[in-house]
């Protein structure tokens, strides 16, 4: 018998994120283990007059692929794709395969390579030019990831994927209008003392449209303002590998600095392009569902009580007139639960609570 909350899901991606109007093309790229949401999508997207175009993908074949992965045939993978998502209004991503570490003896070059010259440039034009969201589909690999029954999390999955995501919304409006009335963040925790500016860029609240599940208000650092360090206390699987620890140090922006479990690695990804080494996002994270790390970025970064950083792109929409749009082909957000906030020498969220009135709601259970 098939679970009553994937119609609801569907729904909700189709009403509340992607607002799918009759005549439009959706590409649906998804990992078979996903086969009944998917399906669920079609019989919905055809209900509505409009009409999918379904992608199926699969970790071992993705892996064979990148093995032998060259500059020119990435080149040519994402010459082949573009049309696709040029004859298309909307956009579904659903990710989760059985083994969340099945790249992670691709050599780094390879999967460096590929994000540049295929990745990034499908994810640029998508965000610029569809509406989409992406999510994370609840399997048993998930649930070990989480040290969770597969039961439990699916039921964890479905109560923090299908909330009240209208409310939430309204409840992170005085977080969003304060964020664009500061000019000096501070971020005080064990070894970390960071400070930097988002004076003039914008605030978006993320409460279910491009993400499953919602739950953060985001901007964008001014690229050169950040200096200090920062140590990360929630451990972040980035292409297969695992780094706990990660920790960087700043000089006018830039990360002078960095070290983590697999420091290697982390330098690797540091060493992707000229802005890999500078921060495209500061959020919030505000779910209350999500109180404990589930090692699926997705989710952590929206856990009650945690803030994140991503290094290297940022978002357009976050920037205001006249600040540098830091640019880069790596976005990996970063979490850190915990500590103390500052806005302009104010306290405003302590051991992750939010400590003006006006962002009370911000600490309730459920939304």
């Amino acid at each position: 018998m098939k679970d009553p909350r994937i119609a609801k899901l569907a729904n909700n991606l189709l009403t509340h994120s992607t607002q799918l109007k009759k005549g439009e093309r959706v590409i649906i790229s998804a990992t078979p283990d996903a086969k009944d949401l998917v399906v669920e999508l079609v019989n919905q997207i055809y209900a509505r007059g409009a009409f999918p175009i379904v992608r199926l993908g699969d970790e071992d074949i993705s892996r064979a692929v990148m093995t032998g992965m060259t500059e020119d045939l990435s080149k040519l993978m994402c010459d082949l794709t573009m049309p696709m998502f040029k004859n298309a209004q909307v956009y579904i991503g659903i990710s989760g395969g059985r083994n969340q570490f099945a790249d992670s003896d691709v050599p780094s070059n390879k999967k460096v390579l590929h994000a540049k010259h295929f990745g990034r440039p499908l994810c640029d034009y998508r965000c610029a030019n569809l509406k989409w969201v992406g999510l994370n589909w609840a399997n048993p690999s998930l649930a070990q990831m989480a040290q969770m029954s597969t039961e439990a999390y699916t039921d964890f999955f479905f109560d923090v994927c299908c909330l009240d995501y209208g409310k939430m919304h309204t409840a992170m409006k005085p977080l969003q209008k304060l964020m664009e009335k500061t000019d000096k963040v501070r971020i005080v925790a064990p070894d970390t003392d960071l400070t930097f500016s988002i004076k003039g860029n914008k605030a978006v609240i993320c409460s279910g449209e491009n993400n499953v599940p919602g739950g953060e208000c985001f901007t964008a650092p001014i690229r050169e303002s950040l200096n200090g360090t920062i140590k990360f206390n929630i451990p972040s699987i980035e292409k297969g590998i695992t780094h706990n620890d990660i920790y960087f140090e700043f000089r006018d922006g830039k990360i002078i600095n960095a070290s983590s479990s697999n420091t290697q690695a982390l330098l690797a990804e540091l060493d992707s392009d000229a802005g890999a080494r500078y921060m495209g996002e500061f959020a919030f994270g505000v779910n209350p569902y999500i109180k404990q790390p589930t090692f699926d970025t997705l989710f952590d970064e929206k856990m009650a009580g945690s803030i994140h950083m991503a290094v290297g792109n940022g978002y357009p929409e976050t920037y205001g007139k006249g600040a540098t749009h830091n640019k880069s082909q790596v976005h990996w957000d970063i979490i850190l639960k915990g500590g103390e906030i500052y806005f302009d020498g104010v306290l405003i969220r302590k051991d992750g609570k939010f400590i003006p009135k006006e962002l009370h709601a911000l600490n309730a259970s459920t939304f």
